[in-house]
């Protein structure tokens, strides 16, 4: 029997919740924008799903290609595409469930924050679910250091560009869209902070 780390891998905390509790379920189309080399994908490959993927770096695109014909060889290459979040290649209302980890908070301003968000909405069902991992004030609000916009300094000397609560509420209504889970952060001793935000496309 293979231990937990061979069937998960390295699988974000949170993602995994959304996989116990039956979220993501046999004969979905998952996709994840901003796969990097596919850690939040090994189950979902193992398990047969049928999975996507793109990724701006050529080096995670060639490690989630090793990784899917290893653990999926029957899934064709060009699941996995070398792509940006905002410029995907993939049709509309694609999947039934995105995957968005840690990969919102590295826009360069509020337009890129956009444009990647909605190119990667566009691609959901309508009912499908879109889990997003991103940096945010939340908790951490007078520790940050502006540096232009929502662009922020961390207390860990990270930069990055922070959401925080009204600015996810208001951007769930206007998508169209409705919270699946309340938004959830963890504050990682004070140095920065990630918030899960779970939302639903209306149907």
């Amino acid at each position: 029997m293979s231990n937990l780390k061979d069937q998960f891998g390295e699988i974000d905390i949170y993602w995994f919740d959304q996989l116990l509790r039956g979220r993501i379920a046999a004969g979905m189309r998952v996709f994840d924008a901003g796969c990097g080399s596919g850690r939040n994908l090994v189950y979902l490959l193992r398990q047969g799903f049928e999975v996507f993927g793109a990724d701006p770096d050529p080096r995670a695109l060639k490690a989630i290609r090793q990784l899917a014909a290893s653990l999926a060889p029957a899934l064709p290459a060009d699941n996995f595409r070398l792509e940006t979040a905002e410029a995907m290649s993939f049709p509309d209302a694609f999947a039934d469930a995105v995957i968005s980890s840690a990969v919102l908070h590295f826009a360069r301003d509020d337009a890129h924050f956009l444009a990647m968000l909605h190119g990667t909405w566009r691609i959901l069902k309508p009912g499908g679910l879109l889990f997003c991992r991103l940096a945010s004030s939340i908790g951490i609000e007078d520790q940050v250091q502006p540096i232009g916009g929502r662009r922020c300094r961390l207390p860990d000397g990270s930069e990055r560009y922070l959401v925080d609560a009204e600015l996810l509420s208001r951007l769930t209504e206007q998508l169209g869209g409705h919270l699946a889970d309340p938004l959830k952060t963890t504050v990682v001793q004070n140095q920065r902070s990630m918030t899960t935000w779970v939302v639903r496309k209306n149907v």
